[in-house]
């Protein structure tokens, strides 16, 4: 592995490891091969239901965390940064394997629905909620979900919308005025990470939008400006006296995680060479499964379905059976979404990457007359 690659091994194992811990947390949740197989081992069963969730706060600090590094790597927004256009972008890179997947998700659900009743079991969609879906607004409209976890694919927008705007403002602010003022950005992300973590994060009703996760995902924005002379306006103290006071008002587990993943995200950026090796089989395996982390993100619900129900239908309702389905779900999910990102999610990066191209080309051509 390159020198340059290697400072982004301990991302590709954060994203592996948090992509299996959603994909089994979802198949013991839901069932019902779980509901058979937790005689086997329900204490693990149990936690992986209940706790492994906690899994989409790493996604969450490391979403913030390469927005920053790709949007302001200097806590300052790019140069000749088209706001509108990197948005649409960041849209047409969530949305486009996402309606790919809506489409998936619909065909599963009519299949399952042939072999098992299940509360798990989506009704046909109406044109009104996949419009819903695929405008990114169906948790803020109260529609009910297609899939699980298609709330996270909003947030996410959310979030980088979120992010863009404090970028913008920050850069407005700074125009014209003294130097100590050319470095707000990080001071106005800290202030949308205490507003999360001290008030949207304790109300239950913001969780259908993004101030109610900007307290992780701001602290992986912050983590990715660890090393940016525009952090200092942040002292680690202040941070830590933050995290430490929101925990005080509430025990959260999520905060807490969050809060670990992004300083060991800080601490990396900060000295790269304490970042393990990752090389041989399974370095290349932990960036192939890091890659397809959305893919997989976004297909697996709609193959543990068909799995559950299939295994339901043809499978004797004993808790080995069921288990080895579950494992069946499991490996089947992490193929599936390899298949999805290389066929649906690269072909839809590389329309991006094409169109911003041919933007970029007629802007230039534009101011060369």
């Amino acid at each position: 592995m390159r020198p340059a690659a290697q400072r982004w091994a301990h991302v590709d194992a954060l994203k592996a490891v948090a992509c299996q811990l959603i994909v089994l947390h979802h198949l013991a949740f839901y069932g019902p091969m779980s509901d058979t197989a937790a005689e086997l081992a329900p204490e693990l069963i149990g936690w992986l239901s209940q706790h492994a969730r906690v899994a989409v706060q790493v996604f969450l600090v490391l979403g913030g965390f390469l927005a920053a590094r790709s949007l302001a790597p200097q806590a300052r927004l790019k140069h000749g940064a088209a706001p509108w256009e990197l948005l649409g972008d960041r849209y047409a890179r969530l949305a486009l394997p996402y309606a790919v997947m809506l489409l998936i998700s619909i065909a599963a659900s009519a299949l399952a629905r042939e072999w098992m009743d299940h509360a798990s079991i989506s009704d046909p969609p109406r044109l009104g909620q996949l419009l819903a879906h695929l405008l990114l607004l169906h948790d803020l409209l109260g529609v009910e979900a297609l899939s699980a976890g298609v709330w996270y694919v909003a947030i996410d927008f959310q979030l980088y919308a979120l992010l863009l705007a404090l970028l913008v403002l920050a850069r407005w602010l700074e125009q014209g005025g003294p130097q100590q003022r050319r470095q707000l950005a990080p001071a106005l992300v800290l202030l949308g990470v205490a507003a999360s973590l001290l008030y949207f994060n304790l109300e239950p009703d913001w969780d259908v939008a993004a101030p109610y996760f900007f307290g992780a995902y701001g602290l992986g924005v912050l983590a990715g400006w660890w090393t940016a002379p525009r952090l200092r306006l942040v002292p680690l103290a202040a941070l830590a006296l933050l995290v430490g006071v929101a925990l005080l008002i509430e025990f959260r587990l999520r905060i807490a995680v969050a809060s670990a993943v992004a300083l060991l995200l800080a601490v990396l950026q900060w000295r790269p060479q304490w970042v393990p090796r990752a090389e041989g089989s399974l370095g290349r395996l932990t960036a192939s499964v890091s890659r397809s982390s959305y893919g997989v993100f976004l297909v697996h619900f709609p193959v543990c379905l068909v799995v559950n129900a299939a295994f339901t239908e043809f499978v004797p309702d004993e808790p080995v059976p069921q288990a080895l389905g579950m494992l069946v779900a499991w490996g089947a999910s992490l193929f599936a979404g390899a298949l999805f990102h290389r066929h649906v999610e690269q072909r839809a990066m590389a329309w991006v990457a094409a169109r911003r191209a041919r933007v970029q080309g007629h802007s230039g051509s534009f101011r060369t007359r």
